[in-house]
């Protein structure tokens, strides 16, 4: 027994510090250009997360001696290991950086939850599977299709289309209408639609940015956002509006639509609050909790507790109690790995998702195309500000919005559509390859032909001179 607690003691600093080496690597590899350079970063990540992940598993186990999470901890590694190596083989030009951080935040994801229940660690370990397999082939269609860019109003019929459907039959969970069931599967649209929203956002800017085509994205945008608000998902709402806002200045780079999407915000906030009155009692929460900690400040007052409670390194795994927070494996799973892992960590992983966005963010300045630039940015944006909304409502930083964090938390739908966003960002990221390559090629034309054009300036030069 006391080795058992000296064991899961001593795995919690080894956990914190083998994150830290990992987050180091992760803003490490932005100083390299050369390739082999990069490459060995990438594979002490590789070492660092196995490491993380087969330690994590072990002090749940000794924890809990079910061998159900020693099977559960090796096929996770085998899939793990997989999606790298598979990648790496489909896609030889794959941003290894993307892939490694998608896997690391997996892999943590996996802990805590077999840490929470077990029954949803096996049903999103399946999940997870599935949507890798899916994410596999989307960097070869982004790559190869051409079109894409020309499917506007597909966009908009299939992302309006698929919101109306939650918004009239979607059953209703914690006063919002925001999923519906198929065949005894449950899905929420909204988490795809994300992805065929920015699709739309980007071919309507790419097209020019010209009033009229702002005004028509400004309608889509707004017929998305109205449908959401109706459905009363006003935390995706919220997401779609900064990301509407946030491509509309990077198309233009005008502050005063910058300007104008703050103004419409706060005043489309001020207008929530009166209206609905799950927001009021989410904002009288966030502004004191304490009031009525045993009723509508229960969430976040556990929440901070937790966080509390896990101070630096946190309790160990398997020594905290994560299930005294209602949603904990969906909203609230930041706090239950800031309690038994430490706020250190938690911090880190906190990094790890920014390096995802500096690198989604370097991608798109690389590419030339527009249409796939705001993709890139778009995309960027969307994962970014997610995870601002779930951590921060789970801090007390903002008012609890009810979304996912990307990876971590329970859920299917979060987990196929992020997996499809860093799958399409693998293929922008081979295209930005081709059009640096095409642009080199186009130098290397340019020289010959200067030089070519020297001996015969020099030739008849020479001729004038006799």
């Amino acid at each position: 027994m006391i080795m058992t607690w000296y064991i899961q003691e001593f795995s919690k600093y080894i956990l914190t510090f083998l994150m830290l080496l990992y987050v180091y690597e992760c803003f490490a590899v932005f100083r390299y250009d050369n390739w082999e350079e990069k490459n060995g970063i990438y594979i002490r990540q590789n070492i660092l997360m196995i490491s993380i992940h087969t330690i994590g598993f072990l002090s749940i186990y000794i924890k809990y001696p079910d061998i159900l999470y020693l099977f559960l901890y090796a096929f996770e590694l085998i899939v793990l290991f997989a999606c790298i190596v598979l990648f790496r083989a489909i896609y030889p030009r794959v941003n290894r950086l993307t892939i490694n951080n998608m896997c690391m935040l997996l892999s943590v994801g996996f802990i805590i939850l077999a840490r929470i229940s077990l029954p949803k660690a096996v049903s999103q370990f399946k999940i997870v599977i599935v949507s890798l397999i899916i994410g596999m082939v989307i960097p070869y269609f982004v790559h190869k299709i051409k079109l894409l860019k020309y499917l506007t109003w597909i966009y908009a019929m299939l992302g309006i289309s698929l919101l109306g459907i939650v918004l009239l039959v979607g059953a209703v969970t914690n006063g919002s209408k925001i999923s519906y069931s198929i065949l005894g599967y449950t899905f929420q649209p909204s988490e795809f639609v994300k992805i065929i929203y920015v699709f739309l956002i980007a071919s309507l800017l790419s097209e020019s940015d010209h009033f009229i085509n702002i005004f028509l994205s400004a309608v889509l945008a707004g017929s998305h956002i109205i449908i959401l608000v109706l459905s009363k998902d006003l935390g995706s709402a919220l997401i779609f509006f900064v990301v509407y806002v946030c491509l509309i200045f990077i198309a233009t780079k005008n502050y005063w639509y910058l300007a104008l999407g703050s103004i419409s915000g706060i005043a489309a906030a001020m207008i929530a609050f009166r209206l609905f009155r799950h927001v009021q009692v989410r904002v009288q929460a966030w502004q004191n909790p304490w009031d009525d900690i045993a009723g509508t400040g229960y969430q976040i007052t556990q929440s901070l507790f937790a966080i509390g409670t896990g101070s630096w390194f946190g309790l160990g795994l398997g020594q905290g109690t994560p299930s005294s927070i209602p949603f904990v494996e969906t909203d609230f799973v930041f706090s239950a790995v800031s309690e038994e892992m430490g706020v250190i960590f938690s911090f880190c992983l906190i990094l790890v998702c920014v390096s995802c966005f500096i690198m989604f963010m370097k991608i798109a300045a690389q590419i030339k195309d527009c249409f796939y630039k705001y993709i890139a940015a778009g995309l960027g944006i969307t994962y970014i500000f997610q995870v601002f909304l779930t951590i921060g409502g789970g801090t007390k930083f903002i008012p609890l919005t009810g979304v996912t964090l990307p990876f971590i938390s329970y859920g299917g739908s979060s987990i196929l559509t992020t997996i499809i966003m860093f799958s399409i960002i693998q293929g922008l990221y081979i295209i930005s390859h081709e059009e640096e390559k095409k642009l080199e090629r186009n130098e290397q034309r340019k020289k010959k032909e200067r030089q070519r054009k020297i001996p015969k300036e020099q030739a008849e030069e020479t001729y004038e001179n006799i």
